[in-house]
């Protein structure tokens, strides 16, 4: 069964649409990833899958039902991109409130245990730092042992220690048979969890596939070397790009690696500490939305 999906969905806000006659589906046992530049319409889409808002036109289904109506929300757990936590109740006194809700919902203790949030229990909200507090607004998310997740950028404001802790939790809770949209800046992020990549540029999908298939959409690898003739180099048939490293290495754009080392050869042209690599998942978004490079943690 579809957990969610979303039909011909177009939402406007005044006559510009944020979403743009977009139809999806999220099946059971994914892991979503959802890339694009600011204002694509990461998320509103996922507002609309939670029952947020609704669309201006098109049909949005949650477990088969309206998402605005609570009880198809039931099984669902989401993270905004900004929580507003009770200042003065204690972690573990917030975990335990959010619970209490459910039939069905994580024991707290293993929680935060899960989330890194153990020795926090009996810390106040209010003296959180903003790394705690997102990690608390992951793990809610979380308590209800939820069929499906949202979530909004879920590792902003942690460090790169934080990030890959919670990134592991994450993973955890997806192997335990959690179904995940997620959306992130971070093209770590998107590498390190997502199956599936959706890619939203302007209101609309450009790209719907597996991680591997997107980046390989790019069509092009990265050829890097050190040479006395890089300007030779740039000008041979293949090469589409050349940009000059701060080690005094050079890194050409070509359609096809092989051939271009094998014309080198032929060329007669020294070169020495040659390396290859395939196209990045950042390489792939600029040659998809010819957008701005998205940001790639330090």
């Amino acid at each position: 069964m579809t957990l969610a999906s979303l039909l011909d969905v177009t939402r406007r806000f005044g006559e510009a649409p944020a979403l743009d006659h977009v139809t999806l589906d999220i099946e059971p046992g994914t892991l979503v990833g959802l890339l694009g530049p600011n204002g694509a319409g990461k998320s509103t889409l996922l507002s609309l899958v939670a029952g947020l808002r609704r669309p201006t036109s098109g049909t949005v289904t949650l477990f088969g039902g309206d998402p605005r109506d609570h009880r198809n929300r039931r099984a669902l757990g989401v993270t905004p991109q900004e929580s507003a936590l009770p200042p003065t109740l204690r972690v573990g006194e917030v975990i335990d409130y959010v619970g209490a809700h459910f039939d069905q919902r994580m024991p707290t203790a293993e929680l935060a245990a899960e989330f890194g949030l153990g020795d926090l229990l009996r810390k106040q909200t209010g003296a959180l730092s903003g790394g705690q507090r997102r990690r608390l607004s992951v793990a809610l998310a979380f308590v209800r042992r939820p069929r499906l997740v949202l979530l909004d950028e879920p590792t902003t404001g942690l460090d790169v220690d934080g990030r890959r802790a919670l990134w592991d939790a994450v993973r955890r809770q997806h192997e335990a048979g959690a179904t995940l949209v997620l959306t992130s800046h971070h093209l770590e992020e998107i590498e390190a969890l997502a199956e599936r990549v959706i890619v939203l540029a302007s209101g609309r999908i450009i790209a719907d596939d597996t991680l591997e298939s997107v980046v390989g959409r790019v069509g092009v690898s990265q050829v890097r070397l050190r040479s006395a003739e890089s300007d030779r180099i740039a000008s041979l048939p293949g090469v589409t790009h050349a940009e000059r490293n701060d080690d005094g290495s050079v890194t050409f754009s070509a359609r096809d690696a092989d051939e271009l080392v094998v014309a080198l050869v032929h060329a007669g042209v020294p070169f020495t500490d040659l390396a290859i690599r395939g196209a990045t998942l950042e390489e792939a978004f600029l040659s998809l939305t010819d957008g701005p490079i998205l940001e790639r943690a330090s």
